[in-house]
């Protein structure tokens, strides 16, 4: 059977508050048939009932789906995959525990688990209780540094139409001092470079501005080291492309993500353009505020 007769089903599960909900709202974009809450133990049913084009199918579900018990859960789904029609892949969606708190403290809904104690315990049930469909899973994402938009992003890039599409790539900075990111596939860390924060008139600008770029460009260290940082970029793409990457993850840290990354992110997306690629850059904390103590890191 080819691939493009074989029904994709994507299971989307993970810890509530983790972002389950934006995957699958992405997904529903992307032209992917989204079902959330459903009881998994009637998906024998649901899949492999069409026999040209089947549409490919993204099923939500959590600790509150009934009949909810991942060991299951998991020996269904292995028999699935043994099936020559059916593509199945898991979606774990993580995050840890003191953000989820606080974006269920920000919304004041309650935690599904909670059950009257409060939130943090709830989540470490949960979290225990999912343990075995974590493992399991054939990706894990953790939201933990993520805005909304970074999770549609990587969404996109992971699940989108594959046929005749280029690898995306992502181009990213963050500050070390903030937490590392994620998600990357290739770091680079620019505190080898002056910090143009303890400069007077630059700490408040970012390395969006020409003056701050302007600074790094002088820094003695930046040319050599950015143009071997720009050949392994040209020379890597093109071979993680040749195996069939369908996604590439780079990102560049300094120490509060708002200067040296910013600029170097911004001058690797423009080799990367000028090397026929088309990358989306991120800045993930461009918006943080000006900080001494992180600084001094």
């Amino acid at each position: 059977m080819s691939d493009s007769s074989r029904q994709r089903i994507l299971l989307v599960t993970g810890l509530s508050g983790a972002g389950k909900t934006t995957a699958l709202q992405v997904l529903e974009d992307l032209g992917w048939e989204a079902i959330d809450n459903f009881p998994i133990r009637l998906l024998s049913g649901l899949v492999g009932t069409e026999t040209d084009q089947p549409a490919p199918l993204a099923i939500g579900f959590d600790s509150r789906t009934r009949g909810f018990v991942p060991r299951e859960i998991i020996d269904q789904c292995k028999a699935l995959s043994e099936r020559a029609d059916i593509e199945l892949v898991t979606l774990y969606i993580d995050c840890a525990t003191a953000e989820i708190e606080r974006r269920y403290n920000e919304t004041r809904r309650p935690h599904p688990m909670a059950r009257g104690r409060p939130v943090a315990g709830g989540i470490v049930a949960e979290r225990e209780l999912l343990e075995p469909l974590r493992r399991w899973a054939d990706i894990v994402i953790d939201t933990t540094g993520f805005a909304t938009n970074q999770l549609q992003q990587i969404v996109r890039d992971r699940f989108a139409d594959s046929e005749a599409r280029d690898m995306t790539v992502t181009v990213s900075s963050f500050g070390f001092a903030r937490g590392m990111p994620p998600l990357a596939d290739l770091v680079f860390d620019m505190r080898f470079l002056d910090n143009p924060h303890w400069i007077d008139g630059l700490r408040e600008q970012t390395g969006l501005d020409p003056a701050v770029g302007a600074h790094i460009e002088n820094d003695p260290a930046f040319a050599p080291s950015f143009e071997r940082i720009a050949d392994t970029l040209r020379d890597l793409l093109p071979r993680y492309a040749a195996q069939g990457r369908s996604y590439l993850n780079i990102a560049f840290g300094c120490t509060g993500g708002r200067h040296r990354s910013v600029y170097s992110a911004e001058r690797a997306a423009q080799v990367l353009r000028e090397a026929g690629f088309s990358p989306t850059v991120i800045h993930r904390n461009l918006g943080s505020r000006p900080a001494d103590p992180l600084e001094r890191r």
